[in-house]
């Protein structure tokens, strides 16, 4: 069940009725850029409340690296986001430390943000650090051991990864190969991160406790193989930001490119405030033939007002039917099936001050289904 891989530490809710299952979804990066800058309808809820329990993290992969648009942000870009979190009102924190205070319950900062950058590209050496480390900005790598170990040009090296190390960069698991984990069986996976935690260990000399799923790809099996691997924590390329009550092996991170890396989305996703919510169904984001479209549905776990204004949008199919049973259980409908492959939904509730409360969450549909 999904209940297993929110945060142990957590106090465990009362049971709740089981609702009905209903066809479902929400959205790919959508709800971000219609709403960024918009006007809120009267009676948005104070943000103020939660805003020290919720984080935002950032993910990265390339900079500068024109040719790679769907994965690239432009350094003037990478410049306006620095701008915007070096302004004063933003926290950015090294991501092991905010996992520690979710996990104690201690307090965040207001606007609290991480950064992490996928997969070692050398742009992240040459260009993304001397502009952070400038900056005095933390920062995770998520580094997949077979990508060094083959010395291609594009990728860092070992001894730049060292490097980053001795200056205070956090080093993150992304397996040995990068591979779609989803496809895999559990000895394939296994074995992948075992090679990837014998090369870690062999180079750096400690093994990453933070992981990060391949192409934010995800399903039960596959969070349970990480779960047992001994992460602290895993994330996705789901939008949204996370607190206590968020799924601990399958946490939100809003991902930047050329396309969807403007100051006005970058301040939109900076600002946003984790939904907080329980009870997701379905528990496995592996859609399959049977089950597609599927029955998406949540409960909201706190006193969060004006569910009415909730708004849930699907990567494939724009917005989605919105349905909220009793006060606080939301179902979610769409009738055109998952495509091959990954579709997000985002569903987001204003928050007040120009902020959003904001629940993401990916779903995989393999290549071999029909």
């Amino acid at each position: 069940m999904m209940r297993q891989y929110v945060w142990r530490w957590q106090v465990k809710m009362q049971p709740k009725k089981r609702m009905s299952r209903f066809a479902s979804v929400i959205s790919g990066l959508l709800a971000g850029f219609l709403f960024a800058g918009g006007f809120f309808a009267a009676g948005a809820i104070p943000a103020q409340a939660q805003a020290a329990e919720s984080a935002v993290i950032i993910m990265y992969h390339r900079f500068g690296e024109k040719s790679f648009s769907s994965t690239n942000i432009t350094l003037e870009q990478l410049e306006e986001h620095i701008k915007i979190l070096t302004s004063g009102a933003y926290t950015v924190l090294p991501l092991p430390d905010i996992i520690k205070k979710i996990k104690d319950g201690t307090p965040l900062p207001a606007r609290t943000v991480g950064i992490t950058i996928d997969d070692a590209y050398q742009s992240t050496f040459t260009e993304a650090w001397p502009r952070l480390k400038k900056a005095k900005l933390p920062f995770t790598v998520f580094v997949s051991t077979d990508h060094l170990d083959r010395k291609l040009k594009n990728m860092m090296s070992w001894d730049q990864i060292r490097t980053l190390v001795k200056n205070g960069v956090t080093i993150g698991h992304h397996t040995a190969s990068h591979l779609h984990m989803a496809d895999h069986s559990q000895e394939k996976n296994k074995h992948d991160i075992k090679t990837a935690s014998k090369r870690f260990q062999e180079e750096l000399g400690f093994v990453p406790k933070i992981f990060a799923f391949p192409y934010g790809e995800a399903s039960r099996t596959v969070i349970d193989v990480v779960r047992h691997a001994g992460f602290q924590v895993a994330f996705g390329q789901h939008s949204g930001a996370f607190n206590r009550a968020s799924p601990q092996y399958y946490l939100p991170r809003f991902a930047m490119n050329e396309k969807y890396g403007s100051p006005a989305r970058f301040k939109t996703a900076v600002n946003a405030l984790a939904l907080p919510v329980a009870e997701i169904t379905p528990e496995d984001p592996l859609i399959v033939p049977a089950d597609n479209p599927p029955a998406i549905g949540f409960t909201v776990t706190k006193d969060v007002k004006n569910l009415k204004l909730l708004a849930c949008y699907a990567s494939h199919a724009g917005r989605a039917k919105t349905l909220q049973l009793g006060a606080n259980r939301i179902e979610v409908r769409i009738d055109q099936p998952f495509p091959t492959g990954r579709t997000r939904i985002n569903c987001t509730l204003p928050a007040g001050g120009g902020r959003w409360h904001w629940f993401g969450w990916q779903y995989y549909r393999p290549k071999n289904a029909r």
